[in-house]
């Protein structure tokens, strides 16, 4: 045994050697480096012949040991490889081997039925599988799933060792919903794998609930030099029993869930259960009726949603409604897609008409988190019956949702240098019913007076300070105005001139261009906007409902305090 072990070490060496190829190898110079390798692993000091080399060479070229190496003498002196990507390390298996492999394969699929088995299914295929493609030299015809690129996944062996031998460890960890990483004690019992992505679960200390943690959140495990804590109650096929994927709730019973599967995807549910419970109710030329009793977690419903149009739910009618309002969610993610031929043109048309009007700026969410912000500040503030100026200053959370994707590429389309100068929150609470008679808006906030050629009608209203500027000055202006609230003719909504806002004009023209004309009504669904010129003349009906009618007015301009005004809220787009 060691003589093989010895020549084993020799036809390494040779071989490194002649892949080396940036060097030429005499005959001494093979001799000096099997020596020095022999030294190095086995401590034999005793040079070796270049008789014992040579025989090494000629085994290496011949079948004996299956390497059938490709070694040539160059210039009558020089050994290399004549395949510059030969190795014997490289070799293919034998017909011996791939018998011997083969064989195995057999005797480990007769535990495939078998339940303690069921883990090496996959093995054994793939195993089976590059035994047929080294015997045939064809591509392999079988591919397990599996993601390369998943963080976490060199964590896996030494999560695996930590089960086995029951050692304690350190985790630093960060949650999808956490700020920052923290760090904490972890007894781990059992790693779970879902969707191609791997999980931990175990205990942070004895009595503490059980977790599932992400591989792909951990940031460094190291051993802790606490004693291992394993519950022996624990047991994991009976803990993901009743659920789908990994989210387990110690506290939620299972529910009786029935869902209805279209004929086209009927086929694919019947012979790949969405879970163990699943049962057939009803069978039609529709389609099936299906039943399941899992707990409600995020792993169900992203399940049903993955069918799309394919599957409905029937009851419960808590899980029919989220899924419901899951699929409107999908839906207004498209339409609130902004089409660039709508922003096409659109700085001229607000020149020409003074208006226009983008419905689906903002999604439902959005909207609901919008809402939500404004109503938890103005919470029991009765200023919120009117109006409220420069609310982003007590709200200043509420300017990133404003601005969301949507209106900066709106805003960038009409004016790329505009800055937000000034801002209103108007509420008109159900039980009210105010309006406006026609006029233009023609003020600027200002925090501080500065007399300026041009500008006149100073005020102070409500303690803000406001001036009417020239036409110039209003020409650089757009305002515009967020509906939070479906907005009609009949629940207050704007009425417009369209072309009216080229000049600043006086009480008996706003009377005259009024009585002979058509206005526009600007009826606007919840999260569309209306784009205004300042000048253009506008007036709003008494609402004939009782619905609320929440606006947000936005008011930008790019002229860089043209006449040396101080803007009470300059707020930069980014």
């Amino acid at each position: 045994m060691p003589a093989n072990r010895n020549a084993l070490i020799r036809y390494k060496t040779i071989d490194k050697c002649l892949q080396n190829r940036y060097r030429k190898w005499t005959l001494e110079d093979l001799v000096d480096a099997c020596s020095d390798a022999l030294y190095e692993y086995e401590g034999i000091d005793k040079g070796i012949s270049k008789r014992s080399v040579q025989m090494d060479l000629q085994m290496m070229r011949s079948e004996k040991l299956g390497y059938s190496a490709p070694i040539v003498v160059v210039d009558k002196k020089f050994y290399t490889y004549e395949d510059p990507d030969y190795s014997i390390t490289n070799i293919p298996l034998t017909d011996q081997d791939l018998g011997k492999l083969s064989e195995t394969i057999e005797i480990l699929k007769q535990f495939k039925g078998f339940s303690h088995f069921q883990e090496l299914d996959g093995m054994v295929q793939k195993l089976e599988d590059h035994v047929y493609s080294a015997k045939t030299k064809k591509r392999t015809v079988i591919h397990i799933e599996q993601n390369e690129n998943l963080k976490g996944l060199e964590y896996l062996d030494e999560l695996y060792q930590s089960i086995i031998q029951q050692k304690c460890l350190e985790l630093t960890y960060q949650s999808f919903k956490a700020r920052s990483a923290n760090s904490f004690i972890f007894h781990p019992y059992h790693l779970r794998e879902y969707r191609n992505r791997w999980f931990l679960i175990g205990v942070k200390k004895k009595g503490a609930p059980i977790l599932n943690l992400a591989l792909d959140r951990i940031i460094s495990i190291k051993e802790a030099n606490f004693p291992y804590y394993r519950d022996e109650d624990f047991d994991a096929e009976a803990y993901f029993e009743n659920v789908i994927g990994v989210s387990v709730s110690s506290t939620l019973e299972p529910m009786h869930i029935e869902l209805f599967v279209s004929n086209v995807h009927a086929p694919y549910v019947e012979t790949k259960p969405i879970h163990k419970s699943q049962k057939t109710i009803e069978k039609n030329n529709h389609g099936i009726t299906i039943s399941l009793d899992v707990q409600y977690n995020f792993e169900l419903e992203k399940e049903i949603l993955s069918f799309g149009d394919g599957i409905k739910v029937i009851s419960p009618p808590n899980l029919r409604k989220n899924i419901r309002a899951r699929l409107g969610n999908a839906i207004d993610l498209y339409q609130t897609e902004l089409n660039p031929s709508a922003l096409k043109g659109l700085s001229h048309k607000l020149e020409h008409r003074g208006f226009e009007i983008l419905n689906f700026v903002y999604t439902k969410r959005e909207l609901k988190h919008i809402s939500k912000t404004i109503g938890n500040h103005f919470q029991d503030n009765e200023e919120r019956l009117f109006g409220k100026r420069a609310f982003l200053k007590e709200i200043p959370e509420l300017k990133q949702l404003l601005l969301n994707s949507n209106l900066k590429e709106i805003i960038k389309a009409i004016d790329p240098k505009a800055f937000l100068s000034k801002t209103i929150y108007f509420d008109k609470p159900a039980e009210k019913n105010w309006y406006v008679t026609w006029h233009q808006d023609v003020s600027i906030n200002v925090n501080q007076k500065k007399e300026n050629k041009g500008f006149t009608g100073w005020t102070n209203k409500e303690g803000i300070i406001s001036v009417r500027p020239p036409e110039e000055v209003c020409k650089s202006i757009f305002t515009i105005r967020i509906h939070l609230d479906d907005t009609d003719e009949n629940n207050g909504a704007l009425k417009i001139i369209p072309g009216s806002q080229n000049k600043i004009l006086s009480t008996e023209e706003i009377a005259l261009i009024t009585q002979n004309s058509i206005p526009v009504s600007c009826n606007i669904p919840a999260g569309g906007i209306q784009i205004m010129k300042p000048l253009l003349l506008h007036a709003s009906s008494k609402s004939k409902n009782q619905k609320k009618r929440r606006v947000i007015h936005l008011e930008f301009t790019s002229m860089e305090l043209a006449a040396g005004l101080v803007w009470g809220e300059r707020e930069e787009i980014s």
